[in-house]
């Protein structure tokens, strides 16, 4: 067996852990400290969120890769999502790097996604650093964190190797790092050099040639499409002449027209680059994520990237409303096509099919959130189109009818518990875990379809006022447990079009919440507020009130309306049931019914009854 070659001047490592643990925070202490930006520069915080989303959201969307030097060794940084619906983009950051810092936060401890992350990493095999964030918290507890994470470490099946890991405690606000709670420390020095030290050193095999496994792709404007990924064995120079190797096992040529390495957050030229950098390619017009760049004398494919299979399915079509074409740009079926297809290629976890129309579209991903996201950004760049309720995945084996099932995670108060117990036992979820720490509050866990989640995050805010938590976690397939009611309201639908009044909404305010102002736009078929019943109600929105000769014996009285809560993409999509959409444009988002005509719903709810 050939020996193993060794680059000791470079490390791959990637970031890892829950949402909202600090991920991004840390990295921004990592690049200060590593002298990246000059004395006295002008830094944003949260470097590495570029997108608008992110750092509205204040989440990590898609995983990012910068590098930093240390003692002369190149450390190649990638910063992963936390949220559980971005699972593959830590998939894909993972098959890139040869170890991980894994963040705990001192407080919160281990939980779903950081099962998730760790799941990978150890089934990948690659080498973990546990730093425990957050350890200024006045509700920190490292000690129990810890043993916390040997647990889920022994649970996961890690090996001698991996359990024997080191652990760090930090304030990554403040860029500092120790070794125990109680040590005192000025910068990061101390995971630095742990980084240097313990995370394991890129490998590759002297007789095997150039292979490059694309993780992600990128696009310029000055060199067209961009394959980026890791070099696992051999090395190329610029202008070579390689194939590129898709899933089916064919070879299509190309020819290298830039060799870009990451150097800081920038990309630099490189002539050359040898097996365990991270390079970014251009000169590809058809590669596909999973794809091996190899060269033309001895093509040989990789084990190809896979990721989780979808739960959640969506239908987005072209927006049909009697408003289209008012606000947004982009409306033609074709152009929301191609920008979904882009989307596929760029986030290994999005499928796409086609429907027997042609201006429908099934997109399916790993939850509603990253639906919505997606969604946020068609929006931004001037699409109009309408999505359906999103629609968990089933699936038959052997007859039986099997459904996805989460693992969901309640931390409230315990007050809250019992309506939050008795709600998700509505939507068939069955309580797993009880924990009571005896301050107040409790850890429940939950065994539950992943349909029932969709649209309940909000009713559980509403329900612990804001301060409880909902995780969740992927936990296979079950069979089916039951249909339960989606919405225990109707919905209130305008039966013609015109503009919305004030003494025409003042007087359906007892009927229900409104969604709409005097001066909206209204037309048939448009959904303008929730029944307090469960039935539908159509009304005329427009009404205005009748002008006789006759005068009040006091002064008119001016209408007062109830304030109306701005309409989100996620309140909307979780409101919708299925004979409804969610109308989106760049400027308005709207409810409507998929048929807009009252007469034409009402024959159809009629033969319905008859059959």
């Amino acid at each position: 067996m050939n020996q193993k070659r060794k680059n000791e001047h470079i490390r791959n490592i990637a970031i890892i852990a829950h949402v909202d643990h600090g991920k991004t925070t840390l990295v921004d202490a990592m690049l200060k400290q590593s002298h990246l930006f000059r004395p006295g520069q002008a830094v944003e915080d949260r470097i590495m969120d570029s997108m608008d989303l992110e750092r509205e959201r204040g989440i990590t969307i898609a995983a990012k890769n910068c590098s930093i030097m240390l003692n002369g060794v190149k450390i190649n940084i990638i910063d992963t999502p936390g949220h559980a619906d971005f699972g593959g983009e830590v998939e894909r950051a993972l098959s890139m790097v040869d170890g991980a810092i894994l963040l705990v936060d001192a407080s919160e401890g281990p939980l779903p996604q950081t099962r998730f992350v760790l799941q990978k990493t150890i089934e990948n095999g690659l080498g973990v650093v546990v730093v425990i964030n957050k350890i200024d918290r006045k509700d920190a507890r490292p000690d129990q964190v810890l043993d916390e994470v040997y647990d889920l470490f022994i649970d996961l099946g890690a090996n001698d190797d991996q359990l024997d890991f080191p652990c760090l405690y930090a304030v990554g606000r403040d860029g500092l790092a120790m070794k125990s709670p109680a040590d005192k420390s000025t910068d990061l020095s101390l995971l630095f050099d742990t980084i240097l030290q313990k995370m394991p050193v890129p490998e590759s095999d002297p007789d095997e040639p150039f292979q490059m496994l694309v993780s992600d792709l990128g696009y310029s404007d000055y060199l067209g499409r961009l394959a980026i990924g890791r070099v696992f064995n051999g090395s190329a120079h610029a202008n070579d002449s390689l194939v590129c190797v898709n899933e089916r096992n064919e070879s299509t040529p190309l020819k290298i027209t830039s060799l870009q390495t990451y150097n800081g957050l920038n990309l630099k030229e490189a002539d050359t680059v040898n097996a365990g950098e991270i390079i970014v390619l251009s000169g590809i017009k058809d590669v596909k994520i999973g794809d091996t760049i190899c060269t033309a004398q001895r093509p040989k494919a990789m084990k190809r990237l896979s990721v989780g299979e979808p739960t959640i399915a969506t239908e987005f079509r072209i927006n049909t409303s009697p408003l289209n074409g008012r606000e947004g740009t982009i409306l033609q079926s074709g152009k929301l096509r191609e920008r979904l297809h882009r989307e596929t290629l760029k986030n290994v976890s999005i499928r796409l099919e086609e429907s027997v129309d042609k201006d429908t579209f099934i997109v399916k991903g790993r939850g509603d959130f990253q639906m919505v996201i997606l969604i946020e950004m068609l929006r931004r760049e001037g699409f109009e189109l309408s999505v359906g309720r999103p629609q968990v995945i089933f699936r038959h084996e052997d007859g039986n009818l099997l459904e996805p099932i989460e693992n969901l995670f309640v931390d409230c108060a315990e007050t809250f518990l019992g309506i939050v117990t008795e709600k998700l036992s509505i939507r068939k979820g069955r309580l797993t875990n009880l924990v009571n720490n005896g301050l107040g509050r409790v850890r429940a866990e939950f065994s539950i379809p992943s349909r029932s989640l969709i649209g309940y995050r909000g009713e559980f805010l509403t329900d612990t006022k804001g301060t409880g938590l909902l995780n969740s976690l992927f936990a296979g397939y079950e069979p089916f447990r039951g249909e339960f009611p989606l919405r225990f309201t109707g919905s209130i639908v305008a039966d013609r079009p015109g503009s919305a009044t004030s003494y025409a909404l003042f007087h359906l305010e007892p009927r229900g919440q409104l969604f709409v102002v005097p001066g909206d736009p209204v037309y048939e078929g448009m959904i303008i507020g929730e029944h307090n019943k469960d039935i539908e109600l159509n009304v005329n929105a427009t009404r205005e009130k009748k002008l006789t000769n006759m005068r009040a014996a006091g002064k008119d009285d001016s209408l007062v309306l109830s304030p109306v809560r701005p309409m989100t993409l996620e309140k909307a999509i979780s409101f919708i049931k299925d004979d409804e959409l969610v109308e989106v444009t760049p400027k308005s988002i709207r409810l409507r019914k998929r048929e807009l005509s009252a007469t034409k719903r009402h024959q159809t709810r009629a033969q319905e009854f008859i059959a």
